[in-house]
């Protein structure tokens, strides 16, 4: 997939500049040791016009993100949004994925960064894993454990893991991976919030060793809003095994159902669980074709 072409302008600290020709520093800590933090945000065509779902949530989590490693954080919210909105306009784009990156300035010492950088991009991307309902397995790779990285902030580095979960995975002909915590229990996916749905409840793992996701509270809203039990607690492998039915979420992938884990396919038909009807629900909130400030 090709991100940019010569025409493609990006933000980078103060000025929109062309993609191409931005430059990298080469004795920063970002490339070198994966010092950063980065978000991932979506624009919608809606007839409201163009609309970016939960920007002030992402841009708040960003700036947390960079305070919990040390990186300078020194840009007003406010003015990044308005740069986003801006972004889409020069590059022409109506529904699009919006990248936030914070990197660090030159410095080959393993100690915090007195100087950060900032980038936006933007370009027009499908569903993260598709369309059709996904084939997963249970990875061998564990999630990060707490007490070794800060798991609740979205830092560059920390994703190398995900690369290497999802790369298994796809190579053992599947779409995405599962990854168990450090006790054993299943944590998410290399990317998105898991759920499953199990006697007309609605299971997710809890906070303690999984990525927050601003999609994950979304949902949470969505089943509280329509009545669904909402239940989180760690879950087995064999909890997962034996699920009616079961969902990914996160901003990239949007909600998207699994029809199998491991050798185990879902006898439920998607169309009639209750992921498929968050998942029409969720999409009629970022189209805003329903309020979504009800939504916690």
């Amino acid at each position: 997939m090709q991100y940019y072409n010569q025409n493609t302008k990006i933000f980078l600290n103060s000025e929109f500049v062309n993609a191409n020709s931005a430059g990298i520093d080469l004795f920063g800590q970002s490339l070198h040791y994966g010092y950063g933090a980065f978000e991932g945000l979506r624009a919608y065509s809606t007839h409201n016009g163009t609309r970016i779902f939960k920007a002030e949530a992402h841009f708040e989590r960003l700036r947390k993100s960079c305070e919990s490693i040390g990186l300078p954080y020194v840009w007003n919210n406010r003015t990044l949004i308005e740069k986003c909105y801006e972004l889409l306009e020069i590059n022409n784009l109506r529904s699009a994925y919006i990248r936030p990156l914070v990197f660090s300035g030159s410095n080959m010492h393993l100690t915090s960064s007195e100087d950060a950088n900032i980038m936006l991009a933007a370009w027009e991307w499908g569903p993260y894993l598709g369309q059709n309902l996904l084939r997963v397995n249970i990875s061998s790779y564990e999630r990060p454990n707490p007490k070794s990285f800060h798991i609740d902030a979205k830092i560059s580095g920390q994703y190398i893991n995900s690369i290497l979960a999802s790369t298994d995975a796809i190579r053992n002909g599947y779409d995405e991976a599962l990854l168990m915590d450090q006790n054993g229990f299943v944590a998410q996916a290399s990317s998105e919030n898991l759920f499953i749905e199990k006697d007309y409840k609605i299971y997710t793992p809890p906070l303690d060793n999984i990525f927050p996701g601003i999609t994950r509270q979304t949902v949470i809203g969505i089943c509280k809003e329509l009545g669904f039990d909402i239940i989180e607690k760690k879950l087995t492998i064999q909890d997962i095994y034996t699920a009616d039915s079961a969902f990914l979420s996160g901003t990239a992938a949007e909600i998207i159902g699994v029809k199998q884990v491991d050798h185990i396919i879902y006898k439920e038909e998607w169309e009639h669980s209750i992921g498929a009807t968050i998942q029409r629900k969720y999409k009629n909130l970022v189209l805003e074709q329903e309020n979504y400030e009800v939504i916690i």
